[in-house]
């Protein structure tokens, strides 16, 4: 009798334990409210904020998109015109599970003679390059102190239209970026890779921080209005120079000072605007060479420098 009654006794402990609130484990970890929700992340007793979190989970849609249109009042690289009139660039770019993107982009001169120092010839309204993009990006936490690095790795093909200049090849970049967002100063480090063109590589070191201006609503949003003042330095190895100046020798390139303002004006878009400063500072061989690039373009001394100022807008859907 005594070995039927325990039998049944710990039957009815099994029985009723699967039929038991969940909250009731026992477990001195579990800490649940009247509606039974855990507020202890230690916990793993099957609470409904845990199903909550799976749930949501299994409902994020592995594909976003971004959309943008911009304008520059000039084309700048590397600190120099290679376009002195407004250009105007559409992009889009898909990315599956944020980490692997796919991306296309083109600059489209809006007046007739943008594009002559280059050799494309009359080219208003019209490409004057197209950008394929595949890379991967990622967040590496690096704990309390430093926050996360991002890290972005992408290739990029460059077709150039074949109605230009023959001599005006096709190119193609390896891309690395590297950054502390999280930090004050905001350092990123990108790093640029020519393996078609003249096998040049520029680096570039950049410090800004993001003020906000108007908050969102919650901690977790995006402000609704951001100003980003940033200053960076490039330098460039002596494929790099060589390819733009002809000089046979590397160095520090373009000092560039910018400020932009962000308006997340409603959920899903954004518009930036822009003005910034390029010269070259440090090394005087390589800003005598910007201003004979420059001075290219003609209208005397509106060129003739190496130092330029250049501003732009630009709106953002992401989706």
């Amino acid at each position: 009798m005594t070995t039927k009654l325990v039998a049944f006794v710990a039957a009815l402990a099994v029985g009723s334990s699967l039929f038991a609130d969940p909250c009731q484990c026992g477990k001195p970890e579990c800490t649940c409210g009247d509606d039974c929700r855990c507020t202890a992340e230690a916990c793993n007793c099957g609470c409904a904020i845990d199903k909550d979190i799976l749930a949501e989970e299994d409902d994020s849609f592995p594909v976003s998109a971004e959309f943008s249109l911009a304008f520059d009042s000039r084309y700048i690289t590397y600190g120099v015109v290679d376009g002195k009139d407004p250009i105007v660039t559409p992009a889009a770019t898909v990315t599956f599970f944020d980490t692997l993107y796919l991306g296309v982009s083109a600059i489209y001169d809006v007046t007739k003679g943008n594009g002559k120092r280059g050799g494309y010839g009359n080219r208003r309204g019209k490409y004057t390059t197209l950008d394929a993009t595949v890379g991967v990006t990622h967040d590496f936490d690096l704990g309390e102190t430093l926050g996360a690095l991002s890290v972005d790795f992408n290739y990029i093909y460059e077709y150039i239209p074949r109605s230009c200049d023959p001599d005006v090849g096709d190119t193609q970049y390896l891309n690395l970026e590297l950054s502390l967002g999280d930090l004050w100063l905001e350092p990123t480090l990108a790093i640029e890779r020519d393996i078609m063109a003249d096998n040049g590589t520029y680096v570039n070191f950049e410090i800004g921080h993001t003020f906000p201006l108007i908050d969102g609503e919650s901690e977790d949003d995006d402000p609704v209005l951001a100003f980003r003042p940033s200053v960076g330095q490039g330098f460039g190895n002596t494929r790099r120079v060589r390819g733009y100046f002809g000089d046979d020798h590397g160095g520090l390139m373009d000092t560039n000072v910018k400020g932009e303002l962000t308006w997340n004006f409603c959920e899903n878009f954004a518009l930036t605007a822009y003005v910034a400063y390029y010269d070259y500072l440090f090394d005087r061989n390589m800003r005598h060479d910007a201003r004979e690039y420059n001075s290219a373009w003609g209208h005397g001394d509106r060129y003739a420098k190496s130092c330029q100022f250049v501003g732009g807008i630009a709106v953002t859907a992401s989706f």
